[in-house]
Order: C-alpha cells, then sequence, then structure tokens
C-alpha cells in the first residue's frame, strides 16, 4: 500500500514536471514541447488511481506527432507564402534562440522573461537572413512577416496542445484528491 502511494506520488510528481517542461518546449526551440506532453500522460497513466483510454492516447499521440511535424514545415510555408527563402526561416530560428538565450544574460530582458525578445527575435533574424542573402529591403521585410507568423502560428498550436494535457492533468490530480 506504502510502497504503490510512494510510486504514484513519483509518477504524478514527474508528470508534471514533464508537463511544465513540455510548455517551455513549446515555446523554445529545439526542446520537443508536444511529446515530452505526451511522457507525462504516460507517466500519469501508469498510476493506480489514473487511466486514460487508447482511443484517448491515439488521439494525443497523433496531434504530438503531427504538431512537431508541422512545427517543422509551418514557418517554411509562411516565408514562402510571403516570398521569402530558406534564410529566412534560419534567420528567425537563430533570432529566437538569440533572443532565449543571449537577450537575458546581456541584461536585455523587455517584459517577462524576455517575452519581448521571444516575440521579435524571429522577427529580426528572419529579417537579418533574408538581408544577408541578399533579398531587397522591402521583400526581406515582408519575408520576415511570413517566417514570423509561420514561427508564431507554430508556437502557439504547440502551446494550445501542451496547455491541454497540463489542463487536463491538473483536473485528473483534483478528482483523485477530492475522490
Amino acid at each position: 500500500m506504502v510502497q504503490h502511494f510512494v510510486m504514484d506520488f513519483f509518477l504524478i510528481s514527474l508528470g508534471i514536471l514533464l508537463a511544465l517542461f513540455g510548455i517551455v518546449g513549446a515555446i523554445i526551440p529545439g526542446l520537443p514541447g508536444p511529446p515530452i506532453s505526451f511522457i507525462s500522460l504516460i507517466l500519469m497513466n501508469l498510476t493506480d488511481n489514473i487511466t486514460y483510454s487508447e482511443s484517448f492516447f491515439f488521439t494525443f499521440g497523433f496531434l504530438a506527432l503531427a504538431i512537431t511535424l508541422l512545427d517543422y514545415y509551418v514557418p517554411i510555408y509562411g516565408t514562402k507564402k510571403f516570398g521569402g527563402s530558406r534564410a529566412g526561416v534560419v534567420g528567425s530560428t537563430v533570432g529566437l534562440i538569440a533572443a532565449v538565450f543571449i537577450l537575458p544574460f546581456a541584461g536585455i530582458i523587455i517584459g517577462p522573461f524576455g517575452l519581448l525578445g521571444i516575440i521579435l527575435g524571429p522577427f529580426a533574424g528572419a529579417w537579418i537572413g533574408e538581408t544577408m542573402a541578399g533579398t531587397r529591403g522591402d521583400l526581406a521585410l515582408k519575408a520576415a512577416f511570413g517566417s514570423f507568423i509561420g514561427f508564431l502560428a507554430g508556437t502557439l498550436v504547440k502551446l494550445v496542445y501542451s496547455m491541454a494535457i497540463m489542463i487536463i492533468i491538473v483536473i485528473d490530480i483534483i478528482k483523485l484528491l477530492f475522490s
């Protein structure tokens, strides 16, 4: 009995941590937020008191895979739709990484945790990438906007998925505590 409680407590705690990490991964490039969030559901299901159906797992697993794959395509689509090139997509990613990792250490935190930098970094990076590739100024700006829109769309979808999983976990924990 005590062993089951300790194991459930461990699995639920790890599930919560992974769900939080999945939310962070939905925003920061290179961290696969949706798959990490999905793993948190698997851990929750391994407890004695929380279970999910096979169709639930199939649906959320498929969504995690689809969102992860589309996340690579959406910024490219946005950039190309607005006349940009691969340089804009690469610049957008570099701009985001710079905003997340460099700006806070340089003491340039605008908004909570450099949120404004996370928003403006991809746009600036895409514009710089297009400009360095030799794209004319107005076209580089248009392509940067497309890359930025694609980046925001992908990030929003990942964030919604990861937040939905966090909400499911919180609801299940509340049900567990009050049952």
